[in-house]
């Protein structure tokens, strides 16, 4: 079985294990379950479905003769494929802003930042948290920490002796080295530039790459020595070379194929460049992190559930959440995240 093989029984199970989870933090056995479930299931069928439910991954006993607790892989599938995302109440929608607003009259923006944290902390029984970062902070060393295939920690230090903690997603099948080496070219070249600047620099520079690329391949293959295919925005394109005895009398020719191997790889490094410093600025949306998937308080097994506030030019200048027990009610924690930062971004402008 995998996890897209689930029927509705299944499903209909895992999810009653996982909501008794966040509501009561403890396990449950086959004969509750046989009770709550909408359909009629003896206890034995309910633990059939278990053993398969628990082969996925899904779920797990915490001790022998135990009943069953989802595990972080199962809570995972639970948010991304079967949450509920709920709305706020028109009482929590009023308070979340009336706070917001009697902390912003003085337009103090640590005294905003704080009672957003306190108002978060009040409504969801758990850790606000806030974490602010200076929009044109000058960067004086930055790390790319891969945390699972697809996301990354982004760790950026400031000459001001600040330092930033950023999840940023990367692209499919990006190998490991390309981070390492992502590291140790930035260091070389941004130090003392914003992140904005440093981005701008890396395109300027790829341009000026695309433009040597194009007068080379333009003279040999307008000398007849070779032929150019393939070329678009997203690949640099493919030199065909002909002529081979004429390429091995013709040394200027063979330094000019060369260079442009080394510009292609330079415009392939720099486009991973830049797509690594755009999503360490915008880390958009709401992000839930739980419990080991999220690098800064995977020990304490808690989750993390976070969004982004902008300033007046629409820019990411902070995010703020809650952070808690991984049976957190994520239903009504993610909606109160998210309203809460834009009703901050708002303030902020």
């Amino acid at each position: 079985m995998s996890l897209k093989d689930l029927d509705a029984r299944s499903r209909d199970i895992f999810k009653q294990i996982v909501e008794s989870y966040l509501e009561t933090g403890e396990p449950v056995g086959s004969r509750n379950l046989s009770r709550l479930l909408p359909m009629a299931l003896s206890p034995a069928s309910v633990r059939n479905v278990m053993a398969d439910l628990e082969h996925l991954g899904l779920i797990f006993a915490p001790h022998v003769s135990a009943g069953r607790l989802p595990t972080e892989q199962g809570l995972r599938f639970f948010v991304d494929a079967l949450l509920e995302v709920g709305d706020l109440s028109s009482d929590e929608r009023k308070r979340i802003e009336a706070d917001m607003q009697t902390a912003g009259a003085d337009r103090s923006v640590e005294s905003l930042l704080t009672e957003a944290s306190q108002t978060l902390s009040g409504l969801s029984r758990g850790a606000g948290v806030v974490l602010t970062h200076k929009s044109d902070m000058r960067v004086k060393h930055i790390e790319f920490v891969r945390l699972e295939p697809t996301r990354s920690l982004v760790i950026l230090v400031g000459e001001d002796g600040s330092v930033e903690n950023r999840i940023i997603d990367l692209p499919p099948g990006l190998p490991a080295s390309a981070l390492t080496e992502a590291t140790n070219y930035l260091n070389a070249q941004i130090r003392g530039k914003t992140l904005a600047d440093a981005r701008t620099e890396i395109e300027r520079r790829r341009a000026e790459a695309q433009a040597e690329v194009d007068a080379l391949t333009r003279r040999i293959v307008d000398e007849g020595l070779a032929s150019w295919s393939g070329a678009s925005k997203d690949s640099p394109g493919q030199l065909i070379v002909r002529g081979r005895a004429n390429l091995l009398e013709d040394v200027r020719a063979q330094e000019d194929l060369e260079r442009i191997r080394r510009l292609f790889d330079e415009l392939e490094t720099k486009q991973e460049l830049i797509h690594l410093l755009g999503s360490a600025e915008r880390g958009d949306g709401v992000r839930i992190f739980i419990g080991s998937e999220n690098n800064l308080f995977s020990l304490s097994g808690s989750s993390l559930v976070v969004a982004p506030y902008r300033d007046t030019e629409q820019r990411i200048i902070g995010v703020l959440g809650v952070i808690g027990p991984t049976r957190l009610n994520y239903g009504r924690i993610i909606p109160m995240v998210d309203y809460t930062a834009k009703v901050v971004g708002k303030l902020l402008r």
